[in-house]
């Protein structure tokens, strides 16, 4: 199938709610003035606090070991520094903050540029995963659109949900080592995820955007996200993918777009327009 006859009822259903946005940290451009991926992360906190060699590219490690022997009020204090800059929304984020009807959006990075682009509505509301380490028995905080702490009963029209925190509003940061164990703990019988994301995710479809599914936390979190939604979904992903990738796409019913993914979101954000006047009919 060419890829514009794909885009066009993707972009159709995601203006009518019946696909979730999933982002990974992918989606943010080269040059972006916060830490992009993983292991720019890690090399980020290596380079503000001496982490055993090994762990430099390794994140969760690395994040535990700053833990560890620095306290983990450092570690939240360096990560709240390394995405203190505000990162400008690009088209994908706009697009997506303008959809008419969006009943649910996933975010799986630490940064605020969605957050920022829903910035000039209100009828949103933001849930973040929460460190045990710092809210023992509290899985997850409710956020207002002007970043005041909120409760599940006041959550809106739109939700935000950020499974690893995020820098805004409360600088709330899922990344070492202990808080992953946590929360693997706990996800197979669902603890983690708010009820509110349960509900709103039965019978959608999830698109990946910025994703790579090539370690067991990304597979996982996907995959108990994803649980009890539609059996058809896509991700934009390279044609070089590993095989613990290959079949967890196979797996969960999730149609591999084998394109650059600047081309993907290009072409989505350019049926703004056309899609947004047909649900507005």
């Amino acid at each position: 199938m060419n890829i514009d006859d794909l885009v066009k009822p993707i972009a159709a259903r995601l203006a009518f709610g019946e696909i979730v946005p999933y982002l990974g940290p992918g989606v943010l451009p080269a040059d972006v003035q916060v830490p992009g991926n993983p292991v720019a992360l890690a090399h980020w906190l290596a380079a503000k606090v001496s982490v055993p060699f090994k762990l430099k590219t390794n994140l969760t490690g690395a994040a535990q070991y700053i833990e560890n022997f620095k306290h983990r009020k450092t570690l939240t204090k360096l990560m709240t520094e390394a995405f203190a800059p505000v990162t400008t929304p690009m088209p994908l984020h706009e697009f997506i903050a303008g959809l008419p009807c969006c009943p649910l959006v996933v975010h799986m990075w630490y940064d605020a540029t969605l957050a920022n682009a829903f910035a000039h509505r209100s009828d949103w509301s933001a849930v973040q995963g929460l460190s045990q380490a710092e809210h023992f028995g509290t899985w997850t905080g409710v956020y207002t659109a002007e970043g005041t702490l909120s409760n599940s009963e006041h959550i809106q029209t739109t939700l935000l949900y950020q499974p690893l925190g995020c820098a805004w509003p409360s600088q709330n940061f899922l990344v070492s080592d202990s808080d992953f164990v946590e929360v693997m703990t706990e996800i197979d019988i669902q603890t983690p995820i708010p009820q509110e994301v349960q509900q709103r995710r039965k019978g959608k479809s999830f698109l990946f955007l910025g994703c790579r599914f090539n370690d067991q936390m990304s597979r996982t979190f996907a995959r108990q996200i994803m649980k009890r939604s539609s059996n058809e979904h896509w991700a934009v992903l390279p044609d070089e993918l590993t095989r613990n990738e290959r079949r967890f796409i196979e797996e969960q019913n999730i149609r591999p777009i084998v394109t650059p993914l600047d081309t993907f979101i290009a072409q989505l954000t350019s049926e703004k327009r056309e899609v947004f006047s047909s649900r507005a009919a």
